[in-house]
């Protein structure tokens, strides 16, 4: 029986999805990329799904890139098949950066390339002491997609995104915090723990507050302020939320000491 190349779990709230390629390092193949998009579609539609969870089968690598391998061999296409590949590598990163709500990276190994900004396009991103990062397009005589390069700017920060692409190297230990890269460098027996200790946490909050802070953090990303389309968005969403029932929940649970039961009305 083939292997899925995606292994979906949802417990109570959270979602994790498991690229689930380990000989092929779980790079991401056009099949994965489309099982991704219609996964992340489904999953956005589905507001019992409050925080995301994405890591790598085994512990050798989260996404080690995009599997060139998986085009197609048609050498009188080729061209035409990159620049699909490439399209589809971009809507998928765009569909994790627009995700309704929180996006947990759990770096389980080598990230590098594609799968290093698989990760970058998540909202945190945490890594065990097997982590290991990296973007090569100098080394292969790459430009990489603008899109690309802003999205580390915004994540990492302009000087290290400098050094990332520059040097081309490979990254790890407290170098991968420093850059930016991740948020938390954790032992490997607690990597697993930690995560979903985290994941748990956001997804207890209220579903409202989070899809609307989620919303107009991308907003503001876009450019830094909010026109006033955006700015209506913005305010509609907050005033949503403040006359929502889950503020009333909230208040009472702080009131009585007791945790919030949150039902995102």
């Amino acid at each position: 029986m083939p292997r899925k190349p995606l292994l979906i779990d949802k417990k109570d709230n959270v979602v994790t999805l498991t690229l689930n390629r380990p000989a092929k390092r779980n790079s991401l193949s056009l099949e994965l990329i489309g099982i991704l998009l219609k996964t992340l579609e489904d999953l956005a539609a589905d507001d019992g799904v409050r925080t995301l969870v994405i890591r790598g089968s085994g512990d050798k690598a989260f996404c080690a890139g995009f599997d060139i391998g998986s085009l197609p061999t048609n050498h009188g296409e080729d061209a035409a098949d990159q620049l699909k590949a490439l399209g589809q590598v971009e809507a998928l990163f765009k569909a994790l950066v627009n995700f309704p709500y929180p996006v947990v990276a759990m770096v389980n190994g080598a990230a590098f390339g594609a799968g290093c900004e698989l990760a970058i396009c998540c909202d945190i991103r945490l890594g065990d002491e097997k982590a290991r990062m990296g973007m090569p397009p100098a080394k292969l005589g790459i430009v990489y997609p603008w899109t690309g390069l802003h999205r580390f700017i915004q994540s990492v920060g302009l000087q290290s995104t400098r050094e990332l692409f520059f040097t081309g190297r490979i990254y790890e230990g407290k170098r991968l915090r420093e850059l930016g890269l991740l948020d938390y460098l954790v032992a490997a027996e607690d990597a697993e723990s930690f995560t979903y200790q985290m994941a748990e946490g956001i997804a207890a909050n209220a579903p409202l507050a989070l899809k609307g802070t989620k919303r107009v953090i991308n907003l503001l990303m876009q450019s830094g302020t909010l026109d006033k389309i955006s700015q209506a968005e913005a305010e509609s969403m907050a005033k949503t939320a403040f006359l929502s029932e889950d503020l009333q929940e909230g208040r009472s649970a702080f009131f009585q000491k007791r945790r919030p039961k949150f039902t995102g009305k």
